[in-house]
C-alpha cells in the first residue's frame, strides 16, 4: 500500500529542476559552456509536460473514481424537490 498517491507532474517538475541544475553545474565547473538562454526552452517544455501529465492523471483518477462509484446518475432520491425527512 502506498503512503500517498503518485503525482507525475511533480516528478516531472523535479526532473526538470535537476536537469537545469546539472546543466548549470557543468557550466560552473567548466566542463562545458551553456548559453544563458538555454533555461527558457528547457523550463517551458518541462513545465508544459508536467502540466499535461497532471491533467492526464487527474482525468484518469476522476474516471476511475466515477466507475467505482456505487451511485447511479439516474434519478435523485426524492424527485418532489423537497428535502424534508417525513
Amino acid at each position: 500500500m502506498l503512503l500517498h498517491e503518485f503525482r507525475p507532474g511533480r516528478l516531472l517538475v523535479g526532473v526538470t529542476a535537476l536537469t537545469l541544475a546539472a546543466v548549470y553545474a557543468g557550466d560552473a565547473t567548466g566542463s562545458w559552456t551553456t548559453p544563458w538562454y538555454v533555461v527558457v526552452p528547457v523550463l517551458c517544455v518541462g513545465l508544459g509536460t508536467a502540466g499535461l501529465a497532471t491533467w492526464v492523471a487527474y482525468r484518469i483518477r476522476r474516471r476511475s473514481a466515477r466507475s467505482r462509484s456505487s451511485d447511479s446518475t439516474d434519478a435523485p432520491a426524492s424527485s418532489s424537490g423537497s428535502q424534508a425527512i417525513r
